[in-house]
């Protein structure tokens, strides 16, 4: 595996390609093994939030039944936080969700929820507290699509937007 492997994350509405940063080990390594183990195949962007993010990675969000319950799903772990200063929530910028100070002071993040950065002014107070991971490089067009749809008053889609597949690009 390339020490910045680069992956299409494929969704129903377009092709989001993201690099992987090197100095965030943990993060690449856990985001690189669910990838290819299939784990995010057919989970739906939960939260999306136009100018500011889209969320995902909620494996909770394969049932409908569980709708009351999307954004608290997961691996039963968490992953140490890797905070690099040069790493920013710029547009696109790829980064780990987690829970809260209150219940996580460590800023552990979610062992699979993660989010991509659609608008880096309102995302800019994240910086050294969310372990951003990586960027992409291509798909910022589907990025603003996803984020433009229409939500419910808990910034869940109407309509759903899934991950088809996450491959590595080769």
């Amino acid at each position: 595996m390339p020490e910045e492997p680069v992956f299409d994350i494929i969704t129903s509405m377009g092709v989001i390609k993201v690099k992987l940063y090197s100095k965030t080990p943990k993060h690449r390594e856990n985001f690189e093994k669910l990838a290819l183990e299939k784990y995010y195949d057919g989970l739906l962007f939960h939260r999306v939030i136009d100018g500011f993010m889209i969320q995902t990675g909620d494996p909770l969000t394969k049932d409908p039944a569980n709708k009351a319950r999307f954004g608290t799903g997961g691996p039963d772990y968490t992953i140490p936080a890797e905070f690099v200063s040069e790493y920013t929530h710029k547009k696109g910028a790829l980064a780990a969700a987690r829970r809260g100070d209150a219940a996580n002071p460590l800023k552990e993040s979610s062992g699979s929820q993660f989010y991509i950065v659609q608008d880096p002014v309102a995302c800019a107070a994240l910086d050294g507290d969310y372990t951003v991971f990586g960027e992409t490089i291509e798909g910022l067009d589907v990025i603003d699509a996803i984020a433009a749809v229409d939500t419910d008053n808990r910034d869940c889609p109407l309509q759903d937007v899934k991950i088809i597949t996450i491959k590595l690009d080769e």
